[in-house]
């Protein structure tokens, strides 16, 4: 039996992990997808790490395509994600209509958690900008992964804030964590990610590989990656 490895970043995991499942099923070739950070999966290609099919956001794939580690006609896009604020579950729901209600928030926070991936490269931007950063001071945590600071807001019910996408947040509500979407970030100051998919030359599967990429980025895909939050 053909057997195809993924390595897609974590905040498409719901989608992904559906249309894997499907293209199994319809085609008798086994899937098995391992999900990680986009900075991760790009750390462990550059160390040589084998995989048929890729799914990062568009930086990574430009570098990929410069390495010539790509098939260049089956990149293709899979979808956008949004950033969100996460409280816990018990948490009474804030006001997030603009960016002063979202600041006010924060400052209210006992600590605001994000990531070490693009969402929260771009959180760590945003605490600048909005001149958090200084302000919240310990107060800000760093973690490694989205699913951490879920995590993190489940473990600390007083008045922890975390920032992620959205797309990770349902994962982990589904899972049965005990944390809320409070919502997006406030238009003004939203950030997307898009993410793409293609199959690597390092295949020794060409064929099924380019079919898979094909499957995770088709009008059907659309729709399942819709409803886990990735437009």
């Amino acid at each position: 039996m053909t057997t195809l490895k993924v390595l897609s970043a974590g905040a498409v995991k719901r989608g992904v992990s559906q249309i894997a499942a499907e293209f199994e099923r319809t085609t008798g070739t086994r899937v098995t997808v391992d999900f990680a950070t986009g900075p991760e999966v790009r750390k462990r290609v550059a160390a040589g790490e084998a995989a048929d099919v890729v799914v990062v956001p568009p930086a990574i794939m430009d570098e990929f395509a410069r390495q010539g580690k790509l098939v260049a006609d089956s990149r293709a896009f899979v979808g956008r994600s949004r950033m969100g604020v996460v409280i816990h579950a018990d948490a009474p729901i804030p006001d997030l209509g603009d960016t002063a209600a979202f600041k006010k928030l924060l400052l209210g926070a006992t600590a605001v958690v994000y990531n070490q991936a693009s969402s929260g490269l771009y959180a760590a931007k945003l605490m600048e900008k909005l001149g958090l950063a200084q302000a919240l001071g310990a107060r800000i945590i760093v973690v490694e992964t989205g699913a951490g600071v879920m995590e993190y807001v489940a473990e600390h019910p007083t008045a922890a804030v975390g920032l992620a996408q959205i797309s990770e947040v349902m994962v982990q509500i589904d899972k049965g964590l005990p944390i809320r979407l409070a919502g997006p970030l406030p238009a003004e100051i939203q950030n997307e990610t898009s993410y793409d998919a293609a199959a690597t030359v390092s295949s020794a599967a060409h064929a099924a590989a380019r079919g898979l990429a094909r499957a995770l980025t088709s009008p059907g895909a659309k729709k399942v990656f819709a409803a886990t939050g990735i437009s």
